[in-house]
């Protein structure tokens, strides 16, 4: 890529030339000696003939950014490795300057050529970046500034683009469960919340001519007064879905865009709620579940990330599956309610509305979520019913105030816990394990 010039101007030495010309000018016309106005003119003719062979040089470079891993998450470190070759114009030396977000400190400076340069002209150069707050980052471009050989005049130029770094969140452990302890032969465990009628109907369907009879199900055949056999057993994946509300009333105390992050917008709740989005996903995964990600409208709940592989995707299954999720949750921010329109809101547009079990095998559903109003607990709170494990984790600075909406879902069937984003992840976790959820902390979770 052709290096861009961005400024040019002399350096304290040049200056001083151009300073002496001056004077020597000045001299000449007192004292009337040629001599000295000889002087002023290659005091003068040498900066600025310097600066002039600098802007016809125009010196090209390619520049080759690379990390390692591809996805870091938070809290580890990320090898950039950035390999500068010259072409066109030969360059004697060069002073060169990484561009960084100012998380990320200082930026690098290097040299070129490198001690090491390979014999093609290119150096490459390493250095280490971390970051303890997730989110895409734009490392680059480079600044490099040029000398001439007599050190006169300087240019800087702007090397190569920006390369975006995605930092994911990183999952934490949580504690093993007793509400994934004993899965069946289609992943499903034994439900926690209040049993539902004719259960058997979901795994048994009619005779068919040609079914063996050691696969009837007697007692389905008494209650429905014909033959019913067992459903063939699913050869997928169990299915654990996991809902993150998105919205930014949910969590708008303290929610701000970050700076150098592509103005992610986000708080310190909605961190909380990512991280434990991430650690749940992982938690399933090893429990043998695939994973499907959606929003509080039941879209897919990485469409709005810019640094998701495929915003349209739900489902994600094995530890590919749980690096994709990942990676798209590096960016995913909240989301602004748009101003109200005229008349009724479609259902479709109201929140935990849509969410339903169409499609889904019966497994758990994990809600995650900020401020929740009563009213929204009464619509969220019949979607207990389409899985054998509804889950909901509520973070907010005043849990205490969400009393009377975990006490709605609970009584629909819901595992609920409602706590601070101080609250550690695997701790919150732990909560919806218990038996009968209570206070433990009053003003910190329920």
């Amino acid at each position: 890529m052709e290096a861009a010039s961005v400024t040019r101007f002399f350096t304290p030495r040049g200056w001083g030339l151009l300073g002496a010309s001056a004077a020597a000018l000045l001299g000449a016309a007192a004292l009337g000696r040629r001599d000295l106005l000889a002087l002023a003119v290659l005091l003068l003719g040498l900066p600025v003939l310097a600066a002039a062979l600098l802007r016809l040089s125009k010196p090209g470079f390619e520049v080759e950014r690379t990390f390692a891993p591809p996805l870091v998450e938070t809290g580890t470190a990320a090898t950039v490795t950035l390999r500068v070759q010259s072409r066109g114009a030969p360059v004697s030396g060069a002073v060169m300057r990484e561009g960084l977000p100012f998380r990320f400190g200082p930026s690098p400076v290097f040299r070129f050529p490198a001690v090491h340069a390979a014999e093609n002209g290119s150096s490459t150069y390493e250095y280490r970046l971390r970051s303890s707050r997730r989110g895409l980052y734009g490392i680059g471009p480079v600044t490099a500034e040029f000398l001439d050989p007599l050190g006169l005049a300087r240019t800087v130029h702007t090397l190569g683009g920006t390369d975006r770094l995605a930092v994911a969140p990183a999952p934490l452990e949580l504690p093993p469960s007793s509400l994934f302890g004993s899965l069946g032969t289609d992943g499903t465990a034994a439900s926690r919340r209040r049993g539902t009628p004719s259960e058997d109907d979901v795994s048994t369907r009619e005779y068919r001519y040609g079914d063996p009879m050691r696969r009837v199900h007697w007692a389905a055949t008494a209650r429905h007064g014909e033959l019913m056999v067992r459903q063939e057993e699913p050869v997928t994946a169990p299915t654990a879905s996991i809902l993150l509300d998105q919205r930014l009333p949910a969590y708008a105390d303290g929610a701000a865009p970050l700076p150098g992050n592509g103005d992610l917008l986000t708080s310190e709740t909605f961190e909380w709620a990512v991280s434990a989005v991430i650690s749940s996903a992982v938690f399933f995964t090893e429990a043998g579940f695939s994973v499907r990600f959606i929003d509080e409208l039941s879209r897919p709940g990485l469409a709005r990330s810019p640094s998701a592989l495929d915003g349209s995707e739900t489902g994600f299954r094995g530890s590919d599956g749980v690096l994709n999720l990942a990676e798209g949750l590096a960016a995913l921010g909240l989301e602004p309610v748009p101003p109200p329109s005229a008349g009724r809101p479609p259902a479709a547009a109201v929140p935990f509305a849509a969410l339903d079990g169409s499609g889904q095998a019966p497994g758990p559903l994990l809600v995650v979520a900020g401020r929740m109003t009563t009213d929204e607990a009464l619509v969220l709170a019949p979607a207990s019913r389409y899985a054998r494990q509804p889950l909901i984790l509520l973070v907010t600075d005043r849990p205490a105030g969400l009393h009377p909406v975990v006490k709605i879902l609970r009584d629909a069937g819901w595992i609920a816990a409602a706590v601070t984003p101080a609250t550690p992840v695997p701790a919150a976790w732990s909560l919806l394990d218990q038996d009968r959820p209570s206070v433990h902390a009053v003003g910190e979770q329920i």
